[in-house]
């Protein structure tokens, strides 16, 4: 039984586990919290392999109440706690490659106390790109096979342009505006707006400006106009002759001018990199 109240017995993506293992590092327990940091990646992991056999378990048809499904994921999650932090296993080889990872600044005991946090940020964020990826799956799967941009080019990209739903366009009153991609109201557009401050690189330095962005009613109505205003375009015919590479999708974007940002087809590649490595392992 778990008898330290700093020592979360939950997964490192769950919020309070996550506050748990940050209040050991800034009271000092930086050496403990790295330890239960590589445990909490070793329970992603076992988690995931539990996932996919037990959805192989449920395609054979031997599974088929979803209270019976919901029950079965809830007992994988505690195996694959249980099955974490063993005497060498796997969290041993995480938690030393971590260490060397946080090795430039660290603290008396050996331990960067600062790095214990970032790289549990990392674990968070990486859930939450899984999440917004699963959200918009279906979504872009449908203007996909309308449009023949694959799915996973526009879901990366309105990640990348969304910080994966940290940053989404909204109204005024806060209310979405559903706009996944930045698009601009501009070209004669004659629907809905959301104006709000924006980041513009003018001459290659950063500003904050005004702009007036486009509104939806959905996701499913932002993912198509976006592959409306890439597919019909001149400006972006030769996007469209590229949809074989991401690296020649994201440079065929920023060439024709989508961003401003000079980093953008690199940021973007990686994006729908991210987004590509998330769907194979949701299959």
């Amino acid at each position: 039984m778990n008898t330290n109240p700093l020592m979360p017995s939950g997964l490192a993506a769950d919020p309070s586990a996550l506050s748990a293992l940050r209040q050991q590092a800034a009271t000092g327990n930086e050496r403990a919290a790295l330890k239960e940091a590589a445990k909490q990646f070793e329970s992603l992991f076992m988690r995931e392999l539990l996932k996919s056999m037990r959805e192989a378990t449920q395609k054979s048809g031997l599974t088929d109440s979803e209270g019976e499904a919901m029950g079965t994921d809830l007992l994988d999650q505690q195996f694959a706690v249980q099955l974490s932090g063993l005497p060498g296993g796997l969290s041993e080889a995480i938690e030393r490659q971590l260490a060397r990872q946080m090795g430039g600044a660290t603290g008396a005991n050996g331990t960067n106390a600062s790095a214990v946090p970032t790289t549990l940020d990392k674990v968070s964020g990486g859930s939450r790109q899984a999440g917004f990826v699963a959200k918009h799956t279906a979504a872009a799967n449908a203007v996909a096979m309308e449009s023949g941009i694959p799915a996973s080019y526009m879901i990366g990209q309105a990640g990348h342009e969304t910080g994966w739903g940290k940053s989404e366009i909204r109204h005024a009153d806060g209310s979405p505006s559903f706009n996944l991609f930045g698009i601009k109201a501009t070209g004669g557009w004659k629907g809905k707006v959301a104006e709000v401050t924006t980041t513009e690189y003018i001459n290659g330095e950063a500003r904050k400006v005004k702009a007036k962005f486009r509104a939806y009613d959905s996701y499913e109505d932002a993912f198509r106009d976006y592959a409306r205003l890439i597919g019909n375009s001149p400006r972006y015919e030769k996007v469209m002759a590229r949809l074989d590479s991401v690296q020649g999708f994201a440079s065929g974007l920023q060439k024709a001018g989508y961003a401003t940002d000079p980093q953008y087809a690199a940021k973007l590649s990686r994006a729908i990199n991210s987004t590509l490595s998330l769907q194979r392992a949701q299959v």
